[in-house]
């Protein structure tokens, strides 16, 4: 990823800011990453959806006025919306699940989030102290607590929970195989791991986040990849690599350097925030 789109990327992590990016209103037609995993977000914000044997698993929604769009997503790429069992999610902020209060009404399925995130999603609001004013969304009732390494399966599908806090105290990385025309592909859906507007010195509400950032830094450095999926498409290249695999490049979602370069990126973004906040001080 170029180093101008990590800091688009750190820019549009910030779930509330003085007008949204229109990417992340701007509707993309729906379109594979492996056999059973599609891309049903919009242009600048993720949403994917896996297809099981028994149903199908959505992962994150977007903002609370894209459920439409997406459950339109959804239906085009052929999954009714009753079709659709299970929701999870990376992180409770309103970008990423302000839409599944309304997804899951209309779908039934049941929803999955970390303990860490539990009482942001029922209450509509981030928890943490941050240098901007969040933005409400609609509560969203947890239906399962996932722990840390814990699976969550539907038919053949089988979804591991990560948990790697930071970006909020329930920030949940999720890794799962995919068959992709004959070859297993490990793939990766990294919760986000920018600052993003999170105060990492006095944070009264969130007083381990510094240290919680720097072990999810060393979790995810440790983990191997072949195919990154982020919540925000910009920082893996998301659209454009589906553009590429439409255009017959068969491995364009490949690429296992990607996991790393993104947790040195943030890292190194991480330490100059904690540094210039201490310095503020």
């Amino acid at each position: 990823m170029k180093r101008c789109a990590a800091i688009a990327l750190a820019v549009a992590a910030t779930p509330a800011i003085a007008a949204d990016p229109p990417a992340w209103s701007t509707p993309v037609e729906p379109f594979r990453i492996t056999d059973n995993v599609f891309y049903v977000g919009t242009q600048g914000l993720s949403a994917y959806l896996i297809v099981s044997s028994e149903g199908a698993i959505l992962l994150d929604g977007t903002q609370d006025r894209n459920a439409a769009l997406i459950e339109r997503s959804i239906r085009r790429v052929g999954v009714p919306l009753s079709r659709v069992k299970l929701i999870v999610s990376n992180h409770a902020h309103d970008d990423h699940v302000g839409a599944l209060a309304r997804i899951k009404r209309d779908t039934g399925a049941r929803f999955v989030a970390s303990a860490g995130d539990r009482w942001a999603l029922e209450h509509g609001t981030s928890r943490g102290d941050v240098d901007y004013t969040p933005r409400r969304y609609p509560p969203v009732k947890v239906d399962r607590v996932i722990r840390d390494g814990e699976v969550v399966r539907l038919g053949d599908v089988a979804l591991t929970a990560h948990l790697t806090p930071g970006h909020t105290p329930g920030c949940t990385s999720w890794s799962m195989t995919a068959p992709d025309r004959g070859t297993a592909r490990r793939i990766l859906f990294p919760c986000s791991i920018s600052v993003a507007g999170n105060r990492l010195i006095g944070n009264r509400a969130y007083p381990g986040i510094a240290g919680d950032f720097r072990a999810t830094f060393a979790r995810l450095a440790a983990m191997q990849a072949d195919i990154v999926l982020t919540s925000h498409p910009e920082a893996a290249d998301v659209v454009e690599r589906g553009a590429r695999r439409r255009a017959g490049q068969r491995d364009a979602f490949v690429d296992r350097t990607l996991l790393p370069r993104l947790v040195a990126g943030y890292r190194a973004d991480f330490d100059r925030d904690l540094a210039a906040q201490r310095k503020a001080k």
